[in-house]
């Protein structure tokens, strides 16, 4: 099974989906990541490149897609359709992992709505959520509790972010544990990463 996480920024994916993939790469999932932006507004892209490299690796990425896009700029253009259907089109996922079209962030909201048209064809697409998703309410959950650990390491792994809540003493790590246990508690289980279907066809 191929599956194609998209995110506009690094860390975006590990906070939003970074459990469940952990789960699919020990079943055996081919884990694709496009990442649009190297996310130099919030710190240096090459330390944030290398962060997102060193996630991969403990997630058993195949191949890491970068879009090129300028963190905060991110334009809502045939130009960011195409990067995402030229990644879908060279991956060929069975399983689309995407941010929340309701965000206040500018570049959640672009890649969302660009990647909904690219991934139109895509039998199974999911939104994720990240800190600054906005009226999410998931109606898919996956238990995560005996790999929140794990997801909680690769959170660390992106060190310089995770002390950027703009949230005085509450750090990324804490956010994605809370997170988890409420969407947990929703799935009636300890910890769960919750997602909304843009469109999921179930296999019988």
């Amino acid at each position: 099974m191929n599956i194609l996480a998209i995110g506009a920024h690094p860390d975006d994916i590990e906070f939003g989906c970074g459990g469940t993939l952990l789960k699919y790469s020990k079943v055996g999932a081919k884990i694709y990541l496009l990442i649009l932006t190297a996310g130099e507004i919030g710190g240096s892209a090459k330390i944030r490149k290398k962060e997102q490299e060193k996630a991969a690796k403990l997630l058993g990425v195949q191949k890491i897609f970068w879009g090129g896009f300028s963190d905060t700029k991110i334009p809502e253009s045939k130009e960011l359709i195409d990067t995402i259907e030229d990644t879908i089109n060279k991956v060929r996922p069975e399983l689309v992992f995407l941010n929340f079209f309701n965000d206040i962030h500018q570049d959640h909201r672009i890649v969302a709505t660009c990647a909904i048209a690219a991934t139109r064809y895509i039998k199974k697409v999911l939104f994720y959520e990240v800190p600054t998703s906005h009226n999410f309410e998931p109606d898919v959950f996956v238990d995560i509790t005996k790999i929140l650990k794990e997801k909680l390491v690769l959170l660390k792994v992106h060190a310089s972010q995770i002390d950027k809540t703009r949230v005085p003493e509450l750090t990324i790590l804490e956010g994605a544990k809370s997170c988890a246990n409420f969407r947990g508690f929703q799935a009636r289980v300890k910890y769960a990463e919750g997602f909304k279907p843009v469109r999921l066809s179930l296999d019988i």
